[in-house]
């Protein structure tokens, strides 16, 4: 018995939520239809029998009642003109044998199919048509003005004829009487029935709703709920809850899937913030390191300073007090000698502005940028007047930003259109700005020599240089501090490869306030005691 339950159990186990719902739904129709094929057979039945009762036994028993009447008023018409031979008096008589003729059509009619009903008609029409025979006609075929004879002779066996003629009718009304009686009594029995068959059929429709929802809840919804339950406890954090599989079995594998997801994520969390520990670690050690590659930048180009301007010194007076007095030879080491100390000190002052990029820098405030760009083209007035460049800008907003690295990061940019121009071209510098968000995306683009794409990363790491110091002076430094200001700032910046017609520059500044990195804030609260100007 255990055994049989358990089979049933263990069959039942391996269906699916689709095949719930087929069998459910199926099942369920089934009962419907047998349902409604019930209650539209008592419907059909009632119509009928109330069709019958209504159109047939309720009109043949009143025609009955009628075609009584009819006779009736044929024998008074008879028997008053028997015993007067008034004419007048027959006048009920063809009456009645016209009312007669009407109402046996009637009958006919009505009761066609009803053997029983047509031989009690056939009875009455015989027994009519006896009576007819025997004394009607005769006494209404005898002449008007005196009594007939006939009537009086005839009297006895004209009551008789009669006396049958009304029994046939007695027994004719009786039949309809407890026809129609019969089929009143059988629609009261089917209306019961149809009351009580739909009755059932509301009680069963209801049980099925009932069914229907409990099989739902707890075969569907139920399991469905337990399974966004578990998983809102694992989506807030909780990654060792386990997930029980339950319901039909889709929803179980769904479910053991999503156990499977649980734990592999469980391993992926685990492998994720092992990693991020020795990230972490990295990090700590990186942020070292650069602080101390900064420290080592800043103390280097600054310690450099000093020696750097006795060496520079020293040579410029060897220059002037023995230049002319030594054989070429000596004067070519002597030049080599000062424009050597000369790139030294201009690249050192550039590695110390770099340095200080980020580690050094004021408190962030409200900047003009169209102040800005005005005092760029003051301090560039002599090479834009040199190589004839024109410089236009659209509206330029102002920002909250370090007004010093801004008047840098202007005067590197323009100051790079205005040196890369192309031979015998006047270089045409335009600045454009537009709001973004809260962004503000400006591009500084020019006529100029360009530069090719596969060198656009290249431009921006310090030191790197596409031309030699001969051909265009500079340190290579000049992008590197461009994206270092521009990346503390909270933008980026890059080359537009897609422009052919010189270089085009785009970068973007933040509106808000921008957060200090880490890095910077560390370096600059570890050097801000021994920092001097250069």
């Amino acid at each position: 018995m255990s055994g049989s339950a358990g089979s049933r159990a263990g069959r039942f186990s391996t269906w699916t939520t689709r095949r719930w719902l087929r069998v459910g739904v199926a099942a369920s129709l089934t009962v419907l239809t047998l349902l409604g094929i019930t209650g539209a057979w008592v419907l059909g039945r009632t119509a009928a029998i109330s069709d019958d009762l209504v159109n047939v036994k309720s009109p043949a028993l009143t025609t009955a009642f009628r075609l009584e009447s009819a006779l009736l008023n044929q024998e008074t018409g008879i028997r008053g003109y028997g015993l007067t031979g008034a004419s007048e008096t027959l006048d009920p008589y063809r009456q009645g044998l016209a009312d007669q003729a009407t109402h046996t059509a009637r009958l006919q009619e009505l009761l066609r199919g009803d053997a029983g009903g047509l031989g009690d008609l056939r009875s009455v029409q015989d027994a009519a048509d006896a009576w007819q025979k025997q004394i009607a006609r005769p006494v209404a075929a005898a002449p008007a003005g005196s009594p007939s004879p006939l009537a009086t002779s005839q009297a006895h066996e004209g009551k008789e004829a009669f006396d049958a003629l009304r029994a046939a009718l007695g027994a004719q009304q009786e039949r309809l009487r407890t026809e129609r009686a019969e089929a009143a009594e059988d629609l009261k029995d089917t209306m019961a029935l149809r009351n009580w068959v739909f009755s059932t059929i509301a009680a069963v429709i209801a049980a099925l709703a009932v069914l229907v929802f409990e099989g739902l809840r707890r075969g569907i919804t139920g399991p469905l709920d337990r399974l966004g339950t578990d998983a809102r406890i694992i989506a807030g954090g909780d990654f060792e809850h386990p997930i029980t599989p339950t319901g039909p079995a889709d929803l179980r594998r769904l479910s053991s899937e999503i156990e499977s997801m649980r734990l592999r994520l469980v391993r992926e969390l685990a492998f994720t913030e092992e990693a991020r520990r020795r990230l972490d670690a990295q990090a700590a050690d990186l942020h070292r390191s650069n602080a101390e590659l900064e420290q080592f930048a800043y103390v280097a180009s600054h310690d450099l300073q000093e020696p750097l301007r006795k060496v520079s010194s020293f040579t410029q007076l060897l220059q002037r007090r023995y230049g002319g007095k030594l054989d070429e030879r000596a004067d070519q080491y002597i030049d080599y000698a000062v424009d050597g100390a000369n790139r030294m000190q201009v690249l050192i002052n550039d590695l110390l502005d770099f340095s200080r990029v980020g580690r050094v820098h004021r408190e962030l405030e409200s900047v003009d940028l169209e102040a800005v760009h005005e005092r760029t083209l003051s301090s560039l007035s002599v090479s834009i007047e040199e190589t004839g460049a024109t410089v236009t800008h659209d509206p330029l907003p102002s920002l909250t930003a370090d007004s010093t690295q801004l008047g840098m990061l202007w005067q590197n940019l323009i100051g790079n259109a205005v040196k890369f121009h192309r031979p015998d071209t006047a270089p045409r510098i335009h600045v454009s700005a537009e709001q973004d968000g809260d962004l503000w995306r400006f591009a500084v683009t020019d006529n100029g020599i360009g530069i090719a794409p596969e060198y656009a990363e290249k431009v921006f790491v310090i030191f790197q240089r596409l031309h030699t110091k001969d051909a265009y002076k500079g340190s290579g430094i000049g992008l590197a501090m461009c994206k270092k200001i521009v990346e503390f700032h909270g933008g980026t910046i890059a080359v537009d490869t897609e422009y052919q017609d010189g270089a085009r520059i785009t970068f973007t500044l933040s509106t808000p306030r921008p957060a200090t990195p880490e890095l910077f804030a560390g370096s600059a609260a570890a050097h801000a005691d021994g920092e001097q100007a250069p």
